[in-house]
């Protein structure tokens, strides 16, 4: 099993000095990855959890991919219909080239109505805004002259937008919803669910995406959690307990858990954390 860091990329504590310390410093202790948010537009919605100064994660992280050498650089999650899928093919094939094949991609659809609202783009489409984008962008960076015809994206005769990896950086689809879980298993080469209990993944989340892929009549992707770490003082029980909440004991027992519960499998071209 690989372990990776949310690095925080927003908040009034983070400066580019912390931003380079934190992610050289889990490169030296021998992380899997550092991994950053996505929002453009600080909304009070927003602002809640996100405040600023809110630093890009194209742009930090290719900043970053200059200042290590071999920890994998993800986006968890970028939030696919804030921007057009063309300039995400060409951001995301530009870190992967600039970092030697060390970039991942997270994806998720948003929640933050306000956020979309001030940006212009419709809420309740954001799904399948989201999954044509994805087939655009998985079109530009596996093609050498690309052409796709969808319902909100349509192009043809562009040069495909290549990345280092191939055929394109490992697609980590976040979101614990059918759609979201259909979505992993279309687009995905992992499934990167966040806040859920271990019952829940045990005997509802597996089986869904188990019984989603078979009717799909594609693989099962890999699991690759988001765990929030909320240390306390006494044990945490109940079964909705959330995997890093409680004491440091149980935190430790967590990834032996997930292992009994989802045995590691590991995506094409990407040990995963």
């Amino acid at each position: 099993m690989k372990v990776g860091v949310n690095l925080l990329n927003f908040g009034p504590g983070v400066t580019p000095e912390s931003l380079s310390r934190w992610a050289t410093t889990a490169e030296e202790l021998g992380y899997h990855s550092i991994m950053i948010s996505d929002h453009i537009a600080v909304t009070p919605g927003v602002a809640q959890n996100y405040p600023e100064p809110f630093y890009d994660p194209f742009a930090t992280l290719s900043w970053l991919a200059g200042q290590t050498k071999r920890i994998k650089l993800g986006t968890t999650v970028i939030v696919l219909p804030y921007r057009g899928p063309m300039q995400v093919a060409r951001l995301g094939a530009n870190l992967d080239q600039l970092s030697g094949g060390r970039f991942i991609f997270g994806v998720g659809v948003g929640a933050i109505q306000s956020e979309f609202d001030t940006l212009g783009i419709p809420f309740n489409k954001r799904g399948a805004m989201t999954n044509d984008y994805l087939a655009a962008i998985k079109t530009l960076w596996t093609s050498d002259m690309a052409a796709y015809e969808g319902t909100f994206v349509s192009f043809a005769d562009v040069a495909g937008m290549k990345p280092a990896q191939s055929p394109h950086p490992p697609i980590w689809i976040g979101g614990r919803s059918d759609a979201a879980i259909r979505r992993a298993i279309r687009f995905g080469d992992a499934w990167h669910p966040n806040r859920f209990t271990l019952k829940w993944l045990k005997t509802e989340g597996l089986a869904k995406i188990e019984e989603l892929a078979k009717a799909e009549d594609l693989p099962v992707p890999a699991l690759c959690p988001r765990i929030r770490m909320n240390i306390q003082g006494t044990p945490y029980t109940g079964d909705d307990r959330l995997p890093g909440q409680g004491t440091i004991e149980q935190m430790r027992s967590d990834p032996s858990s997930l292992e009994q519960i989802a045995p590691v499998t590991v995506p094409p071209g990407e040990p995963i954390g």
